[in-house]
């Protein structure tokens, strides 16, 4: 089972309140205004600001693009 991106109409960042991005390749949701990384376990995003990791600046940008 893989991640349902229909899931990324409803999801916003609970930090920030902001549209998430999926990234596949970490397996992880973005939230570029909040800076935050969420990870996905399981096919399921753990909305948690404690389990989300920072952005680096870099990623930041890849991601604003």
């Amino acid at each position: 089972m893989a991640f349902d991106r229909k899931l990324l109409e409803i999801l916003a960042c609970p930090v920030c309140k902001g549209k998430l991005q999926y990234d596949k390749e970490n397996s992880e949701l973005i939230s570029t205004a909040a800076k935050l990384a969420y990870p996905i376990r399981e096919d399921i995003p753990v909305l948690l600001e404690d389990e989300a990791r920072e952005l680096s600046a870099d990623e930041i940008e890849k991601w604003h693009g």
